[in-house]
């Protein structure tokens, strides 16, 4: 997998792949990418919107391959989740992308792109924070994510095992609603061999029951070789412990949990298509 990364005074494109844009959020995230040493560059897509999208899908559509194509973007950051993402997928020019490898940043609703654009195109994304929704609110996360899209060594957060047990392996997934949304259709997430990361926000126990227990089904978690957990707010571990006990458990993969990743702070940056180790004991 080949792994884009970013050096100072490097372009970034800022554009909105799902929900419309706060535009005073939108002002502050451009501030910080400054502050970063990179220079953004807005892209119309971040002050459209289309009921709940943030512009129809050409509009946003149009965004991602004009960023994409630029020479001198060197990445591309999301600006904000929400939902419109995979409304995208059939009609992105997967060979194009190919071609132009490039720091690739979002999470939430992202997950549809960060699965097709690793599986597809055969380079790391980057699960982490936005622009328009979680920049400058954590210097954590901030640190995490310049360390990861500059290729330099990530912090290391303590995780909780589940199931005792070693993995490395790549990583791929993000979060779940999107995860279990991608069964049966030509961009249904791949576990195969690869650990496979969850999160996911304002869910009710049940409802992560359903698409746990849909991943199960699909053999998403049979083909996995670990499963390493992220945030649920507000559930917890503790509120979970049903869909883990009977669903995860059973499966015997070395499970740990506790990665302070997506709808958390701090939100740390993880590289998608890269090697991730650990070692549940």
């Amino acid at each position: 997998m080949i792994r884009p990364r970013l050096y100072p005074g490097d372009k970034v494109a800022i554009l909105a792949t799902s929900g419309p844009v706060n535009p005073e959020k939108l002002i502050l995230g451009v501030d910080i990418i400054k502050d970063m040493g990179f220079v953004p560059h807005v892209m119309e897509s971040c002050f459209l919107r289309h009921d709940y999208l943030a512009g129809n899908d050409d509009a946003r559509l149009r965004d991602l391959h004009i960023a994409f194509a630029a020479p001198d973007v060197r990445g591309i950051f999301v600006a904000r989740g929400g939902y419109g993402a995979a409304r995208l997928l059939p009609y992105i020019d997967y060979t194009m992308i190919r071609r132009n490898p490039k720091v690739f940043l979002g999470y939430s609703d992202v997950t549809a792109l960060h699965i097709a654009i690793t599986q597809i195109c055969g380079f790391v994304t980057f699960h982490g924070p936005m622009v328009a929704v979680d920049f400058g609110m954590c210097d954590i996360t901030m640190k995490s994510l310049v360390d990861a899209v500059c290729g330099q060594p990530t912090a290391t957060p303590k995780l909780t095992t589940i199931v005792p047990g070693y993995a490395n392996a790549t990583l791929t997934g993000g979060n779940l609603t999107l995860l279990a949304a991608s069964l049966g259709t030509a961009f249904e997430i791949d576990t195969s061999g690869r650990i496979l990361f969850i999160e996911d926000i304002s869910e009710d126990p049940y409802r992560i029951d359903r698409m746990l227990l849909q991943l199960k089904q699909a053999g998403k978690f049979s083909d996995a070789v670990g499963i390493l957990l992220g945030d649920f707010t507000p559930q917890t571990l503790e509120n979970l412990h049903i869909c883990i006990n009977e669903l995860i458990i059973p499966e015997g993969k070395p499970t740990m949990a506790g990665q302070p990743s997506g709808h958390c702070l701090p939100n740390l940056t993880l590289p998608l298509g890269l090697p991730f180790e650990f070692n549940a004991i």
